[in-house]
């Protein structure tokens, strides 16, 4: 690797030719304040809050855009570049809706904390029309409050560059400049997808999910409600972070605790419902695969991605696999088998689910999905929403005991944790699908292949006397490359994973904000991925199909995977959506 030698502030440092300032400064342990810079989707040098001085440089230059040079010399924290950085801020407060106390970020706004930086006053000495915007909350799952954006284009990167659909931009120019929908129209009225990108790249709090919140706390102080909430496996690689511990450490014991003192009588596990989605996605695949069914068989437990499919991909529909989502999947099974043993009305049953994911909003809402003839899941909360209700109740999360999951919907195997990662739905199935097609027990359950957060996974494994093609693909941009290949004839595969966010479900739209100085230099998805794998490996149970809750289910209640019944319960349909 060729490498320059430079100075900051003073300090020698050798770096990599092709680094620019504000990376070079971070490896010298010195970070440079950005607003709009996301790496590789938004290096744009827009809000100029990364300005710093280089001897010789006319004026000061932005550090997210301009590249190392031999024997430069930088200063960053010059009173020169304070003042310009205390300027730009004071500038952006000029048309910025100041009503921190009652804001969602409040607390993890990126503007608020550099305000907080650089001294600027609150009530700022420039002042001027403002603009009123309204708030465009006609989406199932999000708004959008103009009044707090400061034109960063973080969400216009991510809907754009990241998935690859770019239903937002900047609509008209100067002063009316502000970021919408062609037409000005409706988020809702668009083929947005759901899947919240926007909203975790947004620095202020200009974008959020919809609070629902407010819905639970009603049905959990209902006398005649019986209320059963059920986490994603993802959550409890994360949730931690919104009380200020490590990326990547499982809370999934203070999780549950803290679910019982909010009340919710049962505190069940979606990792139970992505252990059933195994045993019915599993014999499906077969199915088709010896019945000569349509393929590649492409996974459906991505709503953000079914939803993409739908717009965007319409003619390979018959190539998404009917099933359910685990979160669907889950609630359907606690509106019919659990409410028949427990003996309750499933009218008189609110089930909430903790998702990882905006786009599960949208799913509960979607037809197809209630086979006790009310909604399958009735309130889908984000991992976001859990934390703010966590803090309302005054739970202190990090000293909270840890306990487990109410039995037997509770009961899982590492297949079902492993399916918050990207490639975790693949390999679970393939533990399953293997075993059932050769009738032999796998001596290696690792299906190292289909790991990592690598953009695009491609395998190829002989299974029963045949060579089985699989991929894995994140990100929706991804997933447009690759199913663009397979509509071409350029690539064969039998089964395809996709994942609408980039790294699978332990980055999505609904899990705990990062501020750049992070997402630019850690590897989230990695980190809380780490998590998941290694509960996997300490499972005593690691295969779906072993699971003695799922036995126990289709024994009683389900027949056998596949089944009439299994079908009714819990499998769906889709619909063609136009693009707009």
């Amino acid at each position: 690797m060729e490498t320059v030698n430079i100075k900051i502030n003073g300090m020698p440092l050798t770096v990599p030719k092709n680094s620019t300032i504000l990376e070079a400064a971070r490896s010298a342990g010195i970070d440079i304040p950005t607003l709009c810079y996301l790496k590789e989707i938004n290096e744009i040098g827009a809000c100029r809050i990364c300005m710093v001085e280089v001897k010789g440089a006319k004026s000061l230059v932005t550090a997210c855009v301009y590249p190392v040079n031999e024997g430069m010399e930088v200063i960053t924290n010059s009173p020169k570049v304070l003042n310009a950085r205390k300027l730009t801020l004071e500038l952006i407060l000029s048309t910025h809706e100041r009503k921190c106390l009652s804001c969602v970020r409040s607390g993890s706004c990126e503007l608020q904390k550099l305000c907080y930086d650089y001294k600027v006053d609150d009530e700022t000495y420039f002042e001027g029309e403002k603009i009123h915007y309204d708030i465009d909350d006609s989406a199932a799952h999000m708004y959008r409050d103009n009044n707090k954006c400061i034109l960063c284009r973080r969400c216009v990167a991510a809907c754009s560059k990241m998935q690859g659909i770019g239903v937002i931009d900047a609509n008209e120019r100067g002063f009316s400049t502000h970021i919408g929908c062609a037409f000005e129209k409706d988020l809702a009225e668009t083929s947005c997808v759901s899947c919240g990108q926007c909203i975790v790249a947004c620095p202020t709090g200009a974008l959020s999910e919809k609070d629902d919140t407010q819905a639970v706390w009603d049905a959990l102080h209902d006398p005649n409600k019986h209320v059963v909430v059920h986490t994603a496996p993802s959550i409890r690689a994360t949730l931690g972070e919104a009380f200020g511990l490590p990326i990547g450490t499982n809370v999934k014991g203070k999780m549950v605790d803290a679910l019982r003192r909010l009340g919710f009588d049962k505190v069940f596990d979606t990792d139970f419902g992505a252990d059933l989605t195994i045993m019915e996605e599993a014999n499906e695949f077969i199915e088709r695969v010896k019945n000569g069914g349509k393929l590649p068989m492409i996974t459906s437990c991505s709503p953000g991605w079914v939803k993409f499919c739908e717009h965007y991909y319409p003619d390979m529909l018959d190539n998404l696999s009917s099933c359910k989502s685990p979160q669907q999947m889950s609630g359907a099974i606690i509106k019919t088998y659990y409410a028949q043993k427990m003996g309750i009305d499933p009218k008189d049953i609110v089930c909430v689910s903790i998702m990882p994911c905006t786009a599960k909003k949208f799913e509960v809402k979607r037809d197809f999905q209630s086979a006790a003839g009310v909604p399958d899941v009735d309130i889908s909360l984000t991992t976001r929403e859990l934390a703010r209700m966590i803090n309302r109740a005054g739970l202190l999360f990090n000293e909270l005991p840890d306990e487990d999951f109410d039995s037997p919907l509770g009961d899982s195997t590492g297949a079902g944790a492993i399916f918050g990662a990207t490639g975790g739905v693949m390999e679970a199935a393939l533990r399953t699908a293997v075993e059932t097609l050769t009738g032999e027990e796998l001596k290696k359950l690792d299906f190292e292949e289909v790991r990592g957060t690598k953009d695009i996974k491609e395998a190829t494994y002989q299974v029963a006397g045949m060579d089985v093609n699989v991929a894995v693909v994140s990100g929706l941009a991804n997933a447009r490359k690759l199913l663009d290949d397979v509509k071409a004839g350029k690539k064969n595969y039998h089964f395809i994973e996709v994942m609408a966010c980039p790294g699978g479900c332990v980055n999505g739209g609904g899990q705990p904000t990062q501020p750049a100085s992070v997402r630019n230099f850690v590897d989230l998805k990695a980190k809380r991925a780490a998590a998941l794998y290694e509960e996997d490996r300490n499972m005593p149970l690691r295969k779906s199909h072993e699971s003695p809750v799922i036995k126990t289910l289709y024994s009683e209640f389900l027949e056998k995977p596949g089944s009439h019944k299994a079908h009714e319960i819990l499998h769906t349909k889709y619909v063609k959506r136009s693009v707009y």
